[in-house]
């Protein structure tokens, strides 16, 4: 046995949910006995090779230095806070609407604690005049304020913030956790791959995404109640930032919904950026695609990248949605090795789009993707109502449906199968609490750490 010291709290996954966690259970009780576990790298280790420089592709790393690591996914996103309960996860749920904004508030006076000297934008909620404007094209702006960091003031954050509570807590990185055990006395016996064993009388499990698979399994051994969660299914837009930059300049991540005349399902916009990059992402070993942008000038691009996602939900006789996506998912990598690059303009002309036709477009591509043919790839639905979009977007930023507009897929946004809790966050174990997006209840760095505080709240009570 490694560590037998008995910790107060014990914390599996080192992103946003356990982070926040620690950091809001030291500050109200310096003295308590806290350990967190992270299967992935500290901070400064996580180095993507695509990143780096030194691979064009994804050459799925034993843990993915983009999904794990201190800082969770979130570590590389673009840091955008978004201060609202209308999306973003299901929190408000659990703990009503007026706590679970003022949780978020929270957050957001801690991360401008740590950042006095960046001063981080808050983009004010929706414009009239843009709103109006989607209305007219049957498109619905959603309403929420934005705390916008960058990727590099987020991971100047994130870096903050563990020299805060490194001397306090005990980070232990490169560690997977094989089991957790309910000891007869109270309390948890934790036992890792590497068979070192750590002692704790509460256990907060907060691993993400790329914990979705672990969560399940856990789930069915200790016969757990879950249920499917939905999943999100797209591809994520590049084209010129002037084309978005009316709306982006002044909302910075635009929301939009749209309901397609079709098949009259919700396609919406997700994770803008404004002169950002598209990257690859390994989750659970399936490469798909998100995007990252900085406020430093200097890491700027000329190119705005979004989302596009279409929610898709299973009952009887299937109902497993991640399993869905990651079919698709892997459909694309087959083709692709990868993530898969394609013009609207051949998509509508039912061609693939090869390197001849890539090297012309007047888009620069960020990610070196594969150029294909992604009607090969997504459901014929899924594509349909994209296009859809693509044509309402067009008439709020003209220039959207471009034929150089470039498509790349597919994203996935996997909603972590949700665990069955109770209104503390406890899954039928006293003591044993699953929060973040790993639990199904949060999809968001807001609504993640707002959990976070609320459980660090919870097991350090004050008179």
């Amino acid at each position: 046995m490694k560590d037998e010291k008995l910790y107060d709290i014990l914390i599996i996954g080192a992103g946003p949910g356990g982070i926040y966690a620690a950091y809001e259970a030291l500050t109200r009780d310096p003295s308590v006995r806290i350990a967190v576990l992270e299967q992935g790298d500290p901070l400064e280790k996580r180095r993507c090779p695509i990143v780096a420089g030194k691979t064009k592709k994804c050459i799925r790393c034993h843990t993915c230095s983009i999904m794990s690591g201190f800082g969770g996914a979130g570590a590389f996103s673009d840091g955008k806070y978004n201060i609202t309960t209308a999306f973003g996860g299901v929190l408000a749920d659990y703990l009503g609407q007026e706590e679970t904004l003022s949780l978020i508030n929270y957050v957001d006076t801690i991360n401008l604690s740590f950042l006095k000297d960046m001063a981080p934008v808050l983009f004010a909620p929706r414009s009239q005049r843009i709103a109006k404007k989607c209305l007219q094209n049957n498109l619905h702006l959603l309403d929420a304020k934005v705390r916008h960091l960058g990727t590099d003031n987020n991971y100047i954050l994130l870096e903050r913030i563990y020299e805060a509570t490194r001397e306090k807590v005990d980070y232990f990185f490169e560690t997977r956790v094989e089991e957790i055990y309910p000891e007869k006395d109270a309390g948890f016996t934790v036992e890792t791959e590497k068979q070192e064993a750590f002692r704790a009388k509460n256990v907060i499990v907060s691993v993400g995404r790329s914990g979705s698979k672990w969560v399940e399994a856990f789930c069915r051994r200790h016969v757990i109640p879950v249920k499917s969660n939905r999943v999100d299914i797209g591809v994520r837009i590049e084209l010129p930032a002037a084309i978005w930059a009316e709306l982006t300049d002044e909302l910075y991540e635009g929301k939009i919904v749209y309901r397609s005349k079709t098949y009259e399902d919700n396609v919406r916009t997700f994770c803008m950026n404004p002169y950002g990059s598209v990257v690859a992402e390994n989750t659970n070993g399936i490469i798909t695609v998100n995007g990252h942008s900085y406020e430093d000038p200097a890491r700027q691009t000329d190119n705005t990248n979004f989302a596009l996602l279409v929610e898709k939900n299973f009952t009887e006789p299937f109902n497993n949605s991640n399993e869905y996506g990651e079919g698709i998912a892997r459909t694309s990598n087959m083709l692709g090795g990868g993530v898969l690059v394609q013009r609207f303009g051949d998509l509508i002309r039912g061609r693939r789009t090869n390197l001849s036709r890539l090297e012309k477009c007047t888009t620069r591509p960020t990610l070196a993707a594969t150029p294909g043919d992604l009607s090969l790839v997504m459901p014929k639905r899924i594509l349909d109502d994209i296009v859809e979009m693509i044509y309402a977007l067009d008439k709020v930023a003209p220039g959207t449906a471009n034929d150089d507009t470039l498509l790349y897929g597919v994203e996935v946004k996997f909603y972590n199968t949700k665990v069955e809790l109770d209104h503390n966050f406890e899954a039928g174990i006293p003591g044993l609490y699953f929060i973040g997006d790993c639990s199904g209840v949060t999809h968001s760095l807001s609504q993640a750490a707002a959990n976070g505080v609320y459980i660090a709240r919870r097991l350090t009570p004050q008179e």
